[in-house]
């Protein structure tokens, strides 16, 4: 593999014919990054990546790349939307795992005096576990609303507030969702989940912000030092992985009737105008609602959980919510035009630029934030999309620190979360606004 650097940020990986890949691989990393990276399959990954049908402008890696399931975790890639291909496994097994960040209105000394029964109350009223059944009670009509109306559902029913929906990522719900498109056994698996933060690397943790690296940004979030944090890390649970499952199989039944070659086969894929790519889309954005409002119950026990250790008057309010396994359809600019593209993200988020109009209107003036959380006990970043995000990386950016090799092996499993984070600041795709330490962690 011959892998050529561009700057202190950027490596290319040639497009290689001998292998079908269309286009080149962009990988973001420092010069010590990148030595780790090469360690497991990740940029291998990425070039099997390159051969998709469709696939428009580089296949790309942010710093925190490691081996997936077909696709790199930490890949993102851009397909045309009327020509090109929708790959499950480009989104990934957990649809919209994501973060969401609750700034609270407790100082860390505040909480460092109560930590303890803190941490006692939330492992109590927060399910944790791969197994775990959830508090939110719902029968099949009540979980079709939710696949339709995500986050909205959760707040109309009395688990939250309404500026909750405001601050996340697409108003907490994707029109395109469609509940029929999602199997019976999906639903059967999700139904009991609402409000569970799930097992492998999900985990709540509350944290206190350590620093702030840009004044105007942290103003405009509502975040100051000393402040007390809680930063959540789940998805959709039994119900996403049930419905990558079910169509990573269904395209690979019906690939050859496309036409189409993978060099591996969970790169499954499907036309995005075939009755399959719509379906899995739809299926898709309806796991991706289901996620959100997963996130917003565990907001609203959250809430009781601190009400009851310090009081009513606490706040918990939402900094913002993010997804981080995600195809979304997109307008960019790709060799001088606006193209229609849809934008696979797996372990990687949205990071658009001031004066977007999906962000917040009151984050407009400074960027979208993007929540990237280190491994859990490490630090984790707040930052703020920038203009280089646009116009290098269909507007994406890194989703956390990243790990090394297998999950099991937290915490020497992850990068330096730091050396992440200076690598997307450097190269123009993000900001650095705040640096989170963290007090205690509920693990998944």
């Amino acid at each position: 593999m011959e892998i050529q650097p561009i700057d202190s940020c950027r490596h290319r990986i040639p497009r290689d014919e001998r292998r079908g890949m269309r286009t080149d691989v962009i990988v973001y990393a420092s010069d010590n990054l990148l030595d780790q990276i090469r360690k497991d399959l990740s940029l291998e990954q990425a070039m099997n990546v390159a051969t998709l049908p469709g696939i428009v402008g580089p296949s790309l890696a942010m710093p925190d790349i490691h081996q997936g399931y077909g696709f790199p975790i930490g890949g993102v890639v851009a397909t045309d939307f009327q020509y090109g291909v929708v790959s499950p496994g480009g989104v990934g097994f957990d649809i919209n795992c994501g973060v969401r960040l609750l700034r609270t209105s407790l100082k860390e000394g505040e909480v460092r005096r109560r930590l303890q029964p803190l941490m006692e109350q939330v492992f109590r009223d927060v399910p944790s576990g791969a197994g775990s059944t959830g508090p939110v009670k719902i029968g099949e009509r009540q979980l079709d609303e939710v696949l339709l109306q995500g986050a909205y559902w959760m707040v109309l029913n009395g688990y939250g507030e309404s500026r909750d929906v405001e601050f996340t990522e697409a108003g907490g719900a994707l029109d395109e969702a469609d509940p029929n498109m999602v199997s019976a056994r999906a639903k059967q698996r999700g139904r009991t989940q609402l409000a569970t933060l799930g097992g492998g690397n999900h985990f709540l943790e509350i944290q206190y912000v350590e620093s702030v690296s840009d004044d105007e940004a942290a103003k405009a979030l509502g975040i100051a030092a000393g402040q007390v944090v809680v930063l959540i890390h789940s998805g959709s649970r039994g119900l996403g992985h049930q419905v990558c499952t079910d169509y990573m199989a269904e395209m690979n039944r019906v690939m050859r009737r496309y036409e189409i070659a993978v060099p591996d086969r969970q790169l499954a894929c499907a036309p995005i105008a075939s009755p399959e790519g719509r379906s899995y889309l739809a299926a898709m954005a309806a796991a991706a609602n289901f996620a959100w409002a997963n996130r917003q119950g565990l907001t609203h026990f959250l809430r009781g959980a601190f009400g009851r250790i310090f009081g009513g008057g606490v706040r918990l309010d939402l900094v913002y919510d993010v997804g981080h396994n995600m195809a979304n359809r997109e307008r960019h600019i790709v060799n001088g035009r606006k193209r229609d593209v849809l934008v696979h993200r797996n372990g990687a988020t949205r990071a658009f630029p001031p004066g977007h109009r999906e962000i917040p209107a009151g984050y407009r003036e400074v960027g979208q934030p993007v929540l990237a959380p280190g491994n859990m006990g490490a630090p984790s970043w707040i930052l703020v999309g920038a203009s280089g995000a646009m116009k290098e990386t269909f507007g994406s950016v890194c989703h956390e620190a990243g790990r090394m090799m297998s999950r099991t092996a937290a915490p020497e499993a992850y990068k330096n979360g730091d050396e992440v984070i200076e690598v997307v600041h450097a190269a123009g795709l993000a900001r650095k606004v705040a640096r989170l330490a963290p007090m205690g962690v509920i693990k998944g």
